[in-house]
């Protein structure tokens, strides 16, 4: 049962975990707003172009009509809280997590440093004695003629 949960941490460790569940709860947030558009604003306006009315499209400008931006804007203004917050959680997690691994020491090694051209500063394989893209000759110290 140990070895389980300790494979059921390190799976909700990874980052991919945490990307799918922002994603998720984005997504449903952003539903939201699409829903608010589509009743609040677009329907009312396809139900005048079909056949509604003259009188249908006051509702942009007289309040107590079909159209209704203040559905809309709510959706929008939900949705932007919503995306703070996930935002606010996800910066914690992150810092719990470095905080974590500078506590048992297995912070992140620095990647080796990849030898490049001094002249077109393009990356060459380690004891190459001339570049393969400007084919400048270095590494290897040059003949006194």
């Amino acid at each position: 049962m140990r070895k389980f949960l300790n494979e059921f941490k390190e799976f909700i460790n990874r980052g991919n975990v945490m990307d799918l569940a922002v994603g998720v709860i984005i997504g449903g947030a952003f539903t939201s707003i699409v829903t608010a558009l589509t009743t609040s604003i677009i329907n009312p306006l396809i139900s005048v172009v079909a056949g509604g009315g003259a009188d249908a499209i006051s509702g942009l400008v007289v309040p107590g009509t079909d159209i209704d931006f203040g559905a809309f804007i709510g959706a929008c203004i939900n949705f932007l809280i919503v995306a703070f917050v996930v935002f606010l959680l996800v910066k914690a997690v992150n810092k719990a997590q470095n905080l974590g691994e500078k506590l048992t020491g297995k912070e992140e090694e620095a990647p080796a440093a990849v030898p490049t051209c001094p002249f077109c500063l393009e990356e060459v394989k380690e004891g190459a004695t001339r570049c393969p893209h400007c084919a400048a000759a270095f590494g290897a110290p040059a003949k006194a003629e």
